[in-house]
């Protein structure tokens, strides 16, 4: 219906002169609902161009529109200083819940658009099991797929990382010290700065910086149980490196398992080197004229560009910056024919990522093709306070840690109920409350207690084939009910337009709220025949609602708790 009426107000308009050519009517659900099923501002937003008072156009507009009919529409007001007010017709209720039962499952997912998108999220580099941190971007950048492809997109999943570079090196030196501890027990010995402010005591061959969690010991094991002390002859760390990559991969794998994910794809960034093509990138940024050489480094000319200072590609040792590959990776996957690039990055990141937004404009690609999803970091809280998270020195809790404690379901829910922007506080106590009080048993509670009724209804001789006089449904809260659920491929929609699930989670929870007005005084057994079926047949809506957005979420939708 949004849709429709920004067609009709958009078709009056383009009559109108002075009316902008890219102007575009904006519809939103009025907070109040006395004041119908939406609402436009189109009259203030013109004002100034037609030089009118925003009710004298208002009028003008609401006349316009109601000298051809407009379906499902049964009025049309003039409210306050000039918003339009739409009340949506009884029938079209109708025809619009029955064509919701006939979508069943496929409710709110639109058609296929043609196009592709390649969302790049978690991106953990393989030196240990994934944090807390690390899973709200995985569970943020899946949710973001799944709504691109219930909006249509061709959907890839890729994970990006480096199994180069100094930080490998330290967690290989890492696993060597640990596995020349299990050969000779009796090796020299060194203090070295531990969890907390406490030192702990470590083979003297151990980095200063070394990773000192469990999991560097569990494959130091592995491998002296595989080949005894024979690897001590090895002079290199490459054996050990690789075990631990071997190993972490496999455990970041089983844990994205878990809540369900599955990368389509993973690419490596020394692949960008092996190929060339970071070092073929920074030539064809030169020919741009926004790269030049200072003190041995190589640096661009960001300040005219992105920010107010030029930054370092290639720092005086030779080394790239993360900004240089990162350009090449971003150009490699424009390259690849994406229509949509999805990038989900940590608050660290929001003063780079304008930099390589900047670089790949440079290299001729369309930068509005990449959209970049900057999430804040989350704190676990316990009792009130805060738990304290370190990767190398093993004081987090790992990503497998909350999933042991509160389950997938309430990890993702936390995760996903508020805005990417927001600082998130995981209350630990509350998702372990199995109530309604937590957020995400609510919902789930719901849904199970819609497949208890129909499962009633079911045993008493009711049938999901029977024919069902919808038009009995009259009552303020049926009807509120059913303008909720009619709601669902908006807020999936919405939340994929401005790619922040949390929208689509606050959605399913009005869904719940008016399923518990709506069954508080319309009963199901008990009634009228045709008027219980026509109720059971909306209960039968609402499950579906539920279950589609919470599947659209990755949660599980319980048919009993």
């Amino acid at each position: 219906m949004t849709e429709y009426l920004q067609k009709q107000i958009s078709h009056v308009l383009s009559r109108w002169p002075d009316v902008p050519g890219d102007f575009v009517p904006e519809l939103e659900v009025p907070n109040n609902p006395e004041h119908g099923d939406l609402a436009t501002n189109t009259a203030m937003r013109l004002a100034r161009h037609l030089r009118k008072a925003p009710r004298q156009i208002a009028e003008k507009l609401r006349d316009e529109l109601l000298s051809v009919p407009l379906k499902g529409i049964a009025e049309i007001e003039v409210a306050g200083s000039g918003f339009l007010n739409f009340r949506f017709a009884q029938d079209y209720f109708y025809a619009e819940l029955a064509d919701l039962l006939a979508a069943g499952a496929d409710f709110g997912r639109q058609p296929r658009l043609k196009k592709t998108a390649i969302v790049e999220f978690v991106s953990a580099n393989p030196t240990g099991p994934l944090t807390v941190g690390h899973g709200r971007n995985a569970v943020l950048g899946d949710t973001i797929a799944n709504l691109l492809d219930w909006v249509g997109y061709d959907v890839t999943r890729e994970y990006y990382f480096n199994d180069a570079g100094r930080q490998m090196r330290v967690l290989g030196e890492s696993v060597r010290a640990r596995y020349e501890e299990l050969c000779d027990p009796h090796l020299p010995r060194k203090r070295v700065a531990g969890p907390g402010e406490e030192s702990i005591e470590v083979p003297e061959s151990f980095p200063d910086d070394g990773y000192q969690g469990d999991y560097i010991r569990d494959i130091a094991r592995a491998l002296h149980r595989e080949h005894g002390d024979r690897l001590l002859a090895s002079a290199g760390v490459e054996v050990f490196k690789d075990a631990a990559e071997k190993h972490i991969f496999a455990e970041i794998e089983a844990t994205l398992d878990r809540l369900g994910i599955r990368m389509d794809t993973f690419f490596n960034e020394y692949s960008l080197y092996e190929s060339n093509a970071v070092w073929d990138v920074l030539d064809e940024l030169r020919t741009t004229g926004y790269v030049y050489d200072r003190e041995g480094a190589v640096w661009f000319k960001t300040s005219k560009l992105s920010t107010n200072q030029d930054r370092v590609l290639v720092k005086s040792t030779g080394e790239p910056t993360y900004r240089l590959p990162d350009i090449a990776y971003h150009a490699d996957k424009l390259r690849r024919g994406f229509d949509l690039v999805v990038d989900v990055f940590g608050a660290d990141h929001i003063a780079t990522y304008p930099d390589v937004l900047a670089g790949v404009r440079l290299l001729g690609f369309d930068d509005t093709r990449v959209q970049v999803i900057i999430y804040q970091f989350v704190t676990l809280v316990r009792g009130g306070d805060p738990v304290k998270m370190s990767t190398r020195k093993a004081t987090y809790e790992t990503l497998d840690d909350l999933l042991d404690e509160v389950g997938e379901d309430v990890t993702r829910f936390f995760f996903l109920m508020r805005s990417p922007n927001a600082h998130l506080e995981f209350d630990l106590d509350l998702a372990k409350e199995a109530s309604e009080k937590n957020p995400v048993f609510y919902l789930q509670y719901a849904h199970a207690r819609i497949c208890a009724i129909l499962r009633k209804a079911n045993e008493v001789g009711f049938s999901f084939e029977e024919y069902a006089d919808l038009t009995l449904l009259k009552d303020e809260s049926e009807i509120a009910l059913i303008k909720t659920l009619l709601r669902l491929p908006e807020a999936i929609t919405e939340a994929t337009r401005l790619f922040e699930p949390h929208r689509l989670a606050v959605y399913l929870r009005d869904v719940a709220v008016a399923f518990t007005q709506f069954y508080g005084v319309s009963r199901i057994i008990g009634q009228e025949r045709a008027l219980a079926t026509a109720r059971m047949q909306l209960a039968l809506a609402a499950r579906t609602v539920l279950a589609n957005g919470l599947g659209v979420l990755g949660i599980t939708a319980p048919e009993r708790m």
